[in-house]
């Protein structure tokens, strides 16, 4: 069964979410790669705002790839998230619930999940095609001139995810390395 969410979100939608949900996520997402994580980071150490407000959002580690003709979107699949591990606590200082990307965690950055109240979710890798017919309207929000790194607001409905780490130490990646060793992998 999947569960239905809407953004942003709220700590009593976070505390309901297990590593291994199948989530459905409709409302606004924010994009975000590495030079754009270091640009907000920077600017956060700075004392200035980022230029997104980040209580209760996600952002989703893409860089899509510009549009076709008739496309809101181009190709819009998860990249790596354990790149964007050293941003991530003040993010999460800020309100960020949530954060998409592929691939496992740090152990730092999973503890930091627990104390701050947000979730990390996985998006399956090598179906960019299939994740953005989810994306229904695309806008630049800022830092432009990274180009596809530059930070948009997508609005999506019913985009497939799969909670990774929890609020309580779940991990789908820890738990899938067990279930393999006790099988004699």
């Amino acid at each position: 069964m999947e569960k239905r969410i809407t953004t942003p979100l709220t700590d009593e939608v976070i505390s309901d979410l297990r590593a291994g949900d199948k989530v459905l996520i409709t409302g606004y997402l924010y994009t975000a790669r590495d030079a754009a994580h270091k640009r907000m980071v920077e600017a956060i150490e700075k004392g200035e705002k980022p230029p997104i407000e980040l209580e209760g959002q996600i952002i989703y580690y893409v860089g899509p790839t510009p549009p076709r003709e008739g496309q809101v979107i181009g190709s819009a699949g998860p990249t790596t998230a354990i790149r964007m591990d050293r941003y991530v606590e003040p993010l999460l200082q800020l309100g960020l619930k949530g954060m998409i990307g592929k691939g496992y965690r740090s152990p730092e950055v999973r503890e930091l999940l627990k104390k701050y109240r947000a979730v990390y979710f996985a998006a399956v890798g090598g179906v960019a095609v299939l994740l953005q017919k989810h994306i229904k309207s695309s806008e630049m929000i800022a830092y432009e001139d990274l180009g596809t790194e530059a930070i948009r607001r997508l609005y999506v409905e019913d985009f497939p995810v799969i909670v990774a780490n929890d609020i309580y130490g779940g991990d789908i990646f820890e738990e899938g390395k067990r279930k393999f060793a006790h099988k004699g992998g």
